[in-house]
């Protein structure tokens, strides 16, 4: 009878030997699944343990000390002092704080929205609880990083709180959201591209965008690596109206979702629309035909006139 204890533990020190080691069939897949289940015993936990790199829709662009990236860094410090003394209490080490304030600048706290406060059609207040008689204690000139998610992307943007820097018990915020909606046809996408990227060069515009593409095919699609690329920012987010397509199946996945096949029509206009977070400001850009439905569409769908423009 073959030893499968002997079999596992030459497996597990010459790995590489697996097969010639472990002659029987089953005993390999026995010995194979010890491996990985040690593995993941040791090395997998610490690697679902490592501190995740930022991406860069979570710097805010403002300069702060420290910097997300800073945070990241201290904390990747610490894990592999951890790792290489595989000692898992070093990660849940306290971290230093100021008596006087409810802020860390090396972590994020989470705070209860109380209030939001409609202050124009594109500006809000935002009024946060801070726990008992508790202050932000902030000098002239400093802000605050809010952090959240915004279409399944994490994003984060500084801030300087409208309230006293000593306000107890809570502070407010003033954020301002524009909306864009871009219909293009073809070649229609041109004018719609530096305008697209003029946002996404600004860290401190946050104008939610939606442009609706239409073309016969995918192939057809105009400059897919730079729209794929646009697609990734928080505030961006991009649809294909494909004519002549009937099926999605053939399409890349990272398509699929947001692909629709047959003409961009009344109904999917209004589904669109009702999808933004607010009434949105519209260019339009395709054929004469193109313009003119596309007019009526929205039109029927409440946009009136004088919030779209043709070019």
């Amino acid at each position: 009878m073959h030893n499968t204890q002997e079999g596992f533990c030459q497996s597990f020190s010459k790995n590489a030997r697996l097969v010639s080691t472990c002659r029987s069939l089953s005993c390999w897949f026995w010995c194979r699944t010890c491996v990985l289940q040690a593995m993941s015993g040791s090395e997998q936990d610490w690697l679902a343990l490592r501190p995740r790199e930022p991406s860069p829709s979570q710097c805010c662009g403002g300069g702060c000390k420290p910097c997300i990236y800073d945070v990241y860094q201290k904390e990747l410090a610490q894990w592999e002092r951890a790792k290489a003394k595989q000692d898992k209490s070093l990660l849940t080490e306290k971290k230093e704080q100021s008596s006087n304030s409810v802020l860390n600048p090396d972590t994020f706290t989470a705070f209860s929205v109380s209030s939001v406060e409609q202050l124009t059609e594109d500006t809000y207040q935002y009024k946060f609880e801070l726990p008992g008689n508790s202050s932000l204690q902030l000098s002239l000139g400093q802000h605050i990083v809010l952090r959240g998610v915004v279409n399944g992307l994490e994003v984060q943007r500084a801030y300087t709180p409208i309230s006293p820097g000593n306000a107890e018990g809570y502070f407010e915020v003033l954020i301002k959201y524009g909306e864009l909606l871009m219909l293009a046809s073809g070649t229609g996408l041109a004018p719609m591209l530096p305008i697209l990227q003029s946002i996404t060069d600004n860290e401190e515009d946050e104008t939610f965008v939606t442009l609706v593409g239409c073309f016969p095919t995918f192939d057809k699609i105009y400059l897919k690596p730079l729209l794929q690329d646009l697609a990734r920012y928080w505030n961006i987010r991009i649809f294909y109206i494909l004519s002549q397509e009937t099926s999605l199946e053939k399409l890349p996945w990272s398509y699929q979702e947001n692909t629709y096949t047959g003409r961009l029509k009344e109904d999917l206009m209004k589904t669109i629309i009702n999808s933004c977070r607010r009434r949105p400001f519209v260019l339009i850009c395709g054929s004469s035909a193109f313009n003119e439905d596309m007019t009526r569409y929205l039109k029927a769908a409440g946009i009136e006139e004088n919030s779209c423009f043709v070019f």
